[in-house]
């Protein structure tokens, strides 16, 4: 079993930044793609941003030039700096993993962690 831990969440003021982070709790368990999610109320889960283990990243138009994800394999950590956010930035921010074993895909996520952009 792997638990993913997120921290660094909290209120900015608009223009302001943020770096959230997660850490996978089972070391020596290599995860292929690991990321961040986001949930706004009354919205849909939507991709934020991923990673692979080699370092190939995907964002969301929304945040393009403005959000960066990185990571460490050897402990997988993922971090997500936020940079000149907005109102809408305000969600739930989840992190995800996802590893094929055998063929099958398996995912994991965070607890969450809020973050709220307001002045």
């Amino acid at each position: 079993q792997v638990q993913l831990v997120e921290s660094g969440g909290g209120l900015v003021q608009p223009g302001g930044s943020l770096r959230l982070s997660c850490a996978a709790s089972r070391s020596g368990f290599s995860i292929d793609t690991m990321g961040w999610y986001r949930q706004a109320p009354g919205k849909e889960r939507e991709l934020v941003a991923e990673i692979s283990s080699g370092g190939s990243t995907n964002y969301a138009d929304s945040v393009k030039g403005r959000f960066t994800i990185s990571r460490v394999n050897d402990t997988n950590t993922v971090y997500l700096q936020m940079n000149s956010l907005k109102p809408e930035d305000t969600a739930v921010y989840y992190c995800h993993g996802s590893k094929y074993i055998l063929s099958r895909l398996f995912h994991y996520w965070g607890q969450g962690t809020q973050v709220t952009v307001s002045s």
